[in-house]
C-alpha cells in the first residue's frame, strides 16, 4: 500500500512569532514613546526631568549658564547648565561636602555637565560651576 506521505514525519519547530508579537513589539512600542521628546505622561519634555535625585534645593545663575544644587536627606547633588546649549565648550561642576573631597566633573559638553552627588548627612557642601570660562562659587550653604 504506498503513499504519498513518509510514515514518520517530524514537524518542524513553530517560528517563535507570538513571542515576539507578545512581547518585542509593546516594549519597542513603549521605548520609543519615552525617547520620543514632548510625549510620555503629562507631555513633558525631556530637560524638564532632572538628573539628579532628590528636590531643588538652590540655583544659581551667572552669564553662560546656572549652577543646580539639589537635596535629599543623605545626599546633595549638582549639575551646570548652560543657557544656550549647542558646540561643545569647557565646563565644569564641582560639590564638596565640608571635611571631604570635592567631587569634581569637568570637560568640553554641549549642554550641561554632571551630575556630582556627595554624602552630606548633617553637612554644608559648597559648590562650583562654570560655563566657558564664567562661573559661580557658592559658600557653605544646604546646612
Amino acid at each position: 500500500m504506498p503513499t504519498d506521505r513518509p510514515m514518520h514525519t517530524t514537524r518542524a519547530p513553530r517560528p517563535r512569532r507570538r513571542l515576539i508579537a507578545r512581547v518585542l513589539v509593546p516594549f519597542l512600542a513603549a521605548l520609543a514613546l519615552l525617547l520620543t521628546p514632548g510625549t510620555g505622561p503629562g507631555g513633558a519634555t525631556a530637560e524638564a526631568v532632572s538628573v539628579c535625585h532628590g528636590r531643588p534645593a538652590k540655583t544659581y545663575r551667572f552669564a553662560t549658564g546656572e549652577l543646580r544644587l539639589y537635596r535629599t536627606r543623605d545626599y546633595a547633588c549638582a549639575v551646570t547648565v548652560a543657557h544656550r546649549p549647542g558646540a561643545a565648550r569647557p565646563m565644569r561642576v564641582s560639590l564638596q561636602p565640608r571635611g571631604g573631597r570635592a567631587a569634581v566633573k569637568a570637560g568640553r559638553f554641549g549642554r550641561q555637565t554632571g551630575p556630582v552627588t556627595v554624602h552630606a548627612l548633617n553637612r554644608c557642601v559648597r559648590a562650583y560651576g562654570s560655563v566657558a570660562g564664567q562661573g559661580r562659587s557658592t559658600g557653605w550653604i544646604l546646612c
